[in-house]
């Protein structure tokens, strides 16, 4: 057979493990980036079928129906209406839950009356017989005009069935499963005379969602046969209630539930997991063990690329010829890099547990019990999604708002996510918290710095929470839309799409912050390497005029040189001007200009320090860790990094809008600079007062 490339849309409700099929179906052959909750952009991946064929794997966001009510919802509309699309799907897989079937067929059949070939995938049916389902496979695809999959994602059975499905898609009817004009048969009857050549349930769409259809003026269409907003929504509810008719007199007979024999203990957990009391306790049981063991289970693997980098470090400095290629190699591009390979151990164990959390469905119950909260800060319980995405990153976070159809919840959302603690930012405190917190056990075994870091975790949730409760005063808001949480099945996460998510994540993670990291440890050793005047060019002459060089040893001497050098370089010299405004924060020039360069990123602020450091002159084979540690304040005599000052760098980057990627995602969502630049003034000005007000009392 020739080769050939065909496109399927996998097309679901939330929660039905369409994602895990994508993962079944691609394999690692793919872009992965899962957030909780929502598929926030597309998806593709690519899969070898059986006869030669090979087929482009669309995963398009999550929908309960084709009425849409957000901005991801019309993701997936834009593209089923449009046949010039080059993603057009040639075949379409609806992907359902066994145990939630007549909800999932309501997209089914819309799907179905856009006359695509679609094939009905039942995900989870492993779990028919521990559920007492049973389903008559023959009279569901007689009815439902199609051809169905049993599939478990979770075990991978039913996936070569369906891939043999796929290949044989044009056998499939496209013949729809109601007829779209039982809605209205009057009106469809003149939007047929009036559009003869055009499908009738993709003209009903254009009609009632904003979205663009092929060459045809919406405005024509509308200008025809327009509505009131009340009639349009009336005739939408009359459809879903014609196809729910539908789908239960198909089911009477397809679907058999027998809960006699059902061995279910999922509502008996749910009890305890929701409880308004203890499910409060344990969710707060599971952080506490979260934030332990990513510093219990890290620390050697830390220790040990901290000290590799380090040596790495001296090796090249002593192996490469001397000149500016060596220093920049030596002092800039290692240390930059090791700044932030240092926490790949931190990074991935918190991955691991939210992919953990994810795929075992117990996150949903997490977004259950916050939605309780939520409503009496005036956010909506949809907000949950975006602020728990934001322990990962703010971007995809912000991005997960357009689930939220109200706008102002959803500006709230917005404004608020970049409070809660992402993994940018625990580079910052992991490192903090070790200078300044002891290493000790409370009660023998509560870990002093974990309970930190959980601490500044709840600390940011507790600050977005209550700037929703202000920014809901004062924007007035008197509209809300109420959160309805999908209950997965629980289950065993999967290993293949919990190790998937783990390594794209952090490669993600790690590539990102490198580029941003590379160019700033270039320019940040140029700055440092090189300055103006006689004071940089003459230091050695200098410092020999200040002190008896004839009692120092060469090494102390050529420490010397290269502080006084640093001091006087460029960077120093920048450092020194902003220095009077962060020294009543407990910072000197060096930390001021880490903050700076650390608003391209915040996990930047160590590989800045460590940069400084290398080229301010101390012993490259020592640590990160141990360099930071040894710093000390000329003027004081005292460690830079103490009690006072690193409880003020915590709160500062708790709070702090140290981010321009989350500003130009802000902007584009809110579609406007005023949003963004009032986020990066309160934000900072907010997070500048508390570390001085710490700092002044703790001092």
């Amino acid at each position: 057979m020739i080769n050939q490339n065909i496109n399927v849309a996998l097309i679901g409700n939330p929660n039905v493990g369409k994602t895990s099929v994508f993962n079944q179906l691609t394999g690692l052959n793919q872009q992965v980036g899962n957030y909780p909750g929502i598929t926030v952009e597309k998806k593709i991946g690519f899969c070898k079928l059986p006869n030669n064929v090979k087929a482009n794997i669309l995963d398009l966001p999550g929908t309960y129906s084709l009425n849409a009510s957000s901005i991801d919802e019309n993701v997936v509309i834009e593209l089923l209406l449009n046949k010039n699309d080059k993603l057009y799907p040639d075949v379409a897989l609806v992907v359902t839950d066994v145990e939630n079937l007549k909800r999932n067929l309501l997209l089914f059949t819309q799907i179905k009356d856009l006359e695509i070939p679609t094939i009905l995938v039942i995900n989870m049916a492993d779990r028919m017989e521990h559920k007492g389902i049973s389903l008559d496979i023959p009279y569901l695809e007689e009815q439902l005009k199609t051809k169905i999959a049993l599939v478990s994602s979770r075990k991978g059975f039913g996936i070569e069935e369906l891939k043999k499905l796929i290949v044989t898609y044009k056998t499939i009817s496209s013949e729809p499963c109601l007829n779209a004009s039982i809605i209205d048969p009057e009106y469809f009857s003149s939007l047929r005379k009036a559009f003869p050549g055009q499908l009738l349930y993709k003209l009903w769409l254009v009609i009632t969602q904003d979205v663009n259809f092929l060459n045809l003026e919406r405005k024509e269409i509308h200008s025809s046969f327009t509505k009131s907003h009340t009639d349009l929504k009336r005739l939408q509810q009359k459809e879903t209630i014609k196809r729910y008719q539908f789908i239960n007199d198909t089911l009477k007979v397809g679907l058999t539930v027998d809960t006699s024999v059902a061995k279910d203990f999922r509502s008996k957990l749910d009890r305890v997991l929701t409880h308004k009391v203890w499910g409060y306790v344990i969710f707060f049981l599971i952080l506490f063990v979260i934030f332990q063991s990513i510093f219990e289970w890290s620390k050697l693997p830390m220790d040990f690329i901290d000290s590799s980098f380090a040596s790495l470090s001296t090796w090249a400095k002593d192996s490469l010829p001397d000149g500016v290629l060596t220093n920049l190699i030596s002092q800039g591009i290692i240390p930059g890099i090791g700044g932030i390979l240092i926490f790949i151990p931190q990074i991935a164990f918190l991955f691991l547990f939210i992919s953990i959390l994810e795929e075992s469905g117990y996150m949903s119950r997490v977004v259950f019990l916050m939605d309780k909260i939520m409503r009496n800060f005036g956010l909506s319980g949809k907000s949950v999604v975006p602020l728990i995405s934001g322990t990962a990153c703010a971007i995809p976070a912000i991005m997960a708002t357009r689930n939220i159809e109200n706008w102002k919840e959803r500006l709230i959302t917005i404004l608020v996510t970049p409070f809660t603690t992402c993994s940018a930012r625990l580079p910052v405190y992991a490192i903090i918290i070790a200078l300044v917190i002891p290493d000790k056990r409370v009660l023998g075994i509560l870990n002093l710095q974990g309970l930190t870091l959980m601490l500044l975790y709840l600390l940011g949730f507790a600050m977005a929470i209550f700037s929703a409760y202000a920014l809901n005063k004062v924007m007035k808001i008197k509209s809300k839309t109420f959160f309805v949480v999908e209950m997965p099945n629980y289950k065993l996460p999967m290993f293949k799409n919990v190790a998937i998510n783990v390594i794209e994540k952090t490669k993600a993670f790690v590539y990102g912050a490198g580029k941003i990291i590379l160019a700033i440890s270039i320019i940040l050793w140029f700055l440092a390497s090189y300055g103006p005047g006689k004071q940089f060019n003459n230091a050695e002459e200098i410092i020999k005029a200040k002190t008896e060089s004839a009692t120092l040893t060469p090494l102390e001497l050529e420490n010397e040189v290269a502080s006084f050098k640093l001091e006087n370089s460029y960077i120093g010299l920048m450092g020194k001007t902003i220095e009077p405004v962060i020294s009543p924060l407990g910072y000197d020039w060096k930390i001021g200009i880490a903050i700076i360069s650390s608003f391209a990123a915040r996990e930047v602020f160590v590989g800045t320090l460590a940069t400084i450091y290398s080229v301010g002159g101390s012993d490259n084979d020592d640590t990160i860790k141990n360099k930071m540690a040894a710093e000390i304040n000329p003027v004081t005599g005292e460690k830079v990094f103490n009690f006072a000052s690193g409880i003020s760098l915590l709160l500062f980057y708790a709070f702090a809008l140290q981010c321009a990627s989350t500003l130009a995602v802000t902007k584009k969502e809110t579609n406007s600079w005023k949003w963004p630049l009032g986020q990066l003034i309160f934000m900072s000005g907010f997070a500048y007062l508390l570390a001085l007000i710490t700092y002044q009392i703790l001092k």
